[in-house]
């Protein structure tokens, strides 16, 4: 067989499957120059495969042949739309809900709007993430509730607590009130991974996960475990709080997370006295989420103001979106509605299998996967 560029390519045609792409060839009488391009970066693989064209080239065109081979590391591509994580049978959509700063009504803001979604005719599940400090039992009333194991195709399962329609797992549940969860982080995550994945969910629209505050090792244990279709930011107003949301967001934009943010909802907005329901006083500063929104180029879903029986219902177990025709009641159904209507524009660059179909009748929004 001739020396030429078409015979050597024509030697190697089916090299793809070995690891490897011959991408250019050049001969100069004996002198052969092969770029070559791997998805393997290690030195062995790389030693590998060029020890294999040269030997694959002397035995069909002889030995008196100088092989230059010029070797390209070949990145993979990533998906930026992929999503990450073990997707679990029937949940349809897991939203994260984050804040950089404790105290700042995140918990609070994720009951109310699993509530919002429950009364649009949503299934509604919430996974308390919060393993220090875990309080949606308490905003639901279900502190001393048990959850009790079910057998699924042979497997004993756990079954969510339920309250006011909304299933809930919580760390919280297995705990005394009085007892501090003193673990590391693979206890944790490991405690988690049970939540999640040994538990019967059943069919869900949505999988709300609490989260607790900051930017750890629960927050990657959770992006690891599962397939989170979209991510939402609580702040209050004043910079103190900003400045950790910000980092928030930073976190969810991180290239190897790439959680798509729905949005940023801002608590504790204004507060206005009973007696001067005309009134409204910025105590923590005036539009500080909304304008951190901007700058950060996400959506801002809309403010929460202090409210008495905010704090009120949730320390009775009675979120307050359950008053229906209330003002609080009234705002978290439009944050919540923003948020739906953020994630269908978010899952319309995902995969096929998570997309989501928004209708509207009377009212009430429904989901088909």
């Amino acid at each position: 067989m001739k020396l030429s560029k078409k015979n050597i390519i024509s030697l190697f045609e089916d090299s793809k499957s070995r690891y490897f792409t011959i991408k250019n060839v050049v001969i100069f009488d004996k002198d052969v120059i092969i770029d070559i391009s791997i998805n393997n970066p290690t030195l062995q693989a790389r030693k590998k495969v060029e020890s294999s064209i040269k030997g694959s080239i002397t035995q069909k065109f002889g030995d008196k042949i100088n092989i230059q081979i010029n070797t390209k590391i070949e990145k993979p591509v990533n998906d930026v739309n992929q999503i990450k994580g073990k997707p679990i049978p029937g949940i349809n959509n897991v939203i994260a809900v984050a804040s950089g700063k404790g105290g700042v009504g995140k918990s609070t803001v994720t009951s109310n709007i699993a509530v919002s979604l429950n009364s649009m005719g949503f299934s509604v599940g919430i996974l308390d993430a919060d393993i220090y400090g875990p309080s949606i039992p308490i905003m639901f009333d279900v502190t001393n509730s048990r959850p009790l194991s079910v057998n699924i195709d042979g497997k004993n399962k756990m079954s969510p607590v339920e309250s006011y329609g909304i299933k809930i797992l919580s760390i919280g549940f297995f705990t005394k009130s009085d007892q501090a969860v003193i673990w590391r982080g693979p206890m944790a995550t490991k405690a988690l991974n049970q939540m999640i994945f040994d538990a019967a969910w059943g069919n869900l629209d949505f999988l709300l996960i609490d989260l607790p505050p900051g930017t750890g090792d629960i927050h990657l244990s959770i992006l690891q475990a599962l397939p989170v279709t979209g991510s939402i930011i609580v702040s209050t107003p004043q910079n103190v709080a900003l400045s950790d949301a910000r980092k928030g967001v930073a976190m969810f934009k991180q290239k190897s997370i790439n959680v798509p943010v729905l949005g940023i909802v801002e608590n504790m907005s204004y507060f206005t006295p009973e007696e001067l329901p005309n009134n409204k006083y910025y105590i923590f500063g005036r539009d500080g989420a909304k304008n951190l929104a901007s700058d950060l180029e996400v959506p801002y879903l809309g403010g929460v103001p202090i409210i008495q029986s905010i704090r009120e219902a949730s320390d009775y177990g009675h979120p307050a979106s359950l008053q229906k025709e209330s003002l609080i009641s009234n705002l978290m159904e439009d944050i919540t509605r923003n948020m739906v209507s953020e994630l269908v524009k978010r899952n319309k660059n995902l995969p096929p299998s998570e997309s989501l179909k928004i209708t509207t009748m009377a009212g009430c929004s429904a989901v088909n996967k």
